[in-house]
């Protein structure tokens, strides 16, 4: 067994099966599910540190904290629902949120991240959020989907379109029609010599 078998064996559900949308690389797939539970960690840890600004009477701060905590047991909800055994319903609501598209949670990760960040701008907080927004970056990442071939861009970028003429290649098709080349060799004839 490799090394990338015992990774991706490690990092996926009991009775998981692909997904039926576009195959993303299996680096990417388990990379940005690892990377959401170690987000989801920093979160909560990172939250409880701001939740203890209390002491300083900030109450931003104490609510940043609590959402960011928030955030962090939600994506750890969702990215490893094997550390929440003892609630019964959290298979179901990681399945129901797995069947979602990927923008779904790429958008609800972005969310979730940013109002602790506006509420208690810090390094506990940016760091934190921050990676849980970095978690709903590669999920949008993968959900634009892969680039297209070479032979795809070249047949879309020949295309025309509303019966237009087909793009010109040659070295002067950006010239306008008539206009006269620079000449540098003597003074223009309507030059006054001044």
């Amino acid at each position: 067994m490799s090394f990338a078998e015992k990774i991706t064996g490690l990092l996926a559900r009991p009775n998981q099966q692909d997904p039926i949308g576009p195959e993303q690389p299996w680096y990417l797939k388990y990379g940005s599910r690892l990377l959401g539970i170690v987000a989801a960690f920093f979160a909560i840890l990172f939250g409880l540190w701001n939740v203890f600004s209390i002491i300083t009477l900030s109450v931003s701060c104490l609510v940043a904290g609590i959402l960011q905590m928030v955030a962090g047991f939600v994506v750890m909800l969702l990215e490893a629902p094997c550390c929440f055994v003892c609630f019964g319903q959290v298979n179901e609501i990681a399945e129901k949120v797995e069947s979602k598209p990927l923008y779904f949670r790429a958008g609800l990760y972005i969310a979730m991240a940013i109002p602790p960040i506006i509420l208690c701008f810090g390094l506990a907080s940016l760091f934190g959020s921050g990676l849980i927004f970095g978690t709903g970056v590669v999920y949008g990442m993968m959900a634009l989907g892969k680039k297209a071939s070479a032979e795809d861009m070249r047949a879309a970028a020949q295309q025309t379109f509303g019966g237009n003429t087909p793009a010109q290649t040659n070295d002067r098709a950006g010239i306008v029609n008539n206009a006269q080349p620079f000449s540098f060799t003597g003074a223009v004839g309507t030059d006054s010599n001044v």
